[in-house]
């Protein structure tokens, strides 16, 4: 029995020296599952031409503040610059937050973000689009279907997320490259 414990130890001890490559697999994924995912969502938001960057569509202020777009008839020229600029934030963080996860850049504070995305657009789903009330949707912890979006999709996502929280980016990012050129010169 010594020595199984023994082999065991080795073998995991082996695999805990690598949990670098613990963050670059979860910003894979991430990337593989959910950077286009994101990036869609934003395009639908973005104005046209060049300055639809700053000038949000109508689908986006909808798609945010659904209930306040109904009570307005659906004209954002209603709206106030706080509608605004929460609109453009949200639209803008679904493409910067996304790519910096990816790229391993400021990592573990994108990812942070995200999960706060995430959570902000889980309950725009919830009491603004009216999730709470579609059983399937939202879908409940501990039963024998996985797909539901809200409890089981969701909650996966966070979990890749603060993985990357906790375990940063990984040796094959920017993060790590600019950790190495700064270490030096912050023992001089």
């Amino acid at each position: 029995m010594t020595r199984l414990i023994s082999l065991h130890n080795a073998v995991f001890s082996r695999i805990d020296s690598c949990t670098g490559l613990l963050g670059t697999t979860a910003r894979f994924l991430f990337a593989a599952i959910l950077l286009l995912y994101f990036w869609a969502s934003g395009l639908t938001k973005l104005g046209d031409g060049f300055f639809g960057l700053f000038s949000p569509s109508l689908g986006a202020y909808a798609q945010i503040f659904p209930r306040v777009m109904e009570a307005v008839g659906y004209d954002a020229s209603q709206l106030s610059i706080f509608h605004t600029l929460v609109v453009l934030a949200g639209t803008w963080a679904e493409f910067i937050l996304p790519l910096l996860i990816v790229i391993g850049l400021l990592t573990r504070l994108s990812a942070l973000g995200m999960i706060g995305f995430v959570a902000v657009q889980t309950l725009t789903d919830l009491f603004g689009h009216g999730v709470k009330d579609e059983p399937a949707t939202l879908g409940a912890w501990f039963d024998k279907i996985p797909e539901s979006v809200i409890m089981d999709q969701r909650a996966l996502w966070v979990f890749l997320l603060l993985v990357i929280v906790v375990r940063g980016a990984g040796p094959l990012s920017l993060d790590h490259l600019l950790t190495r050129r700064l270490a030096p010169q912050a023992h001089t």
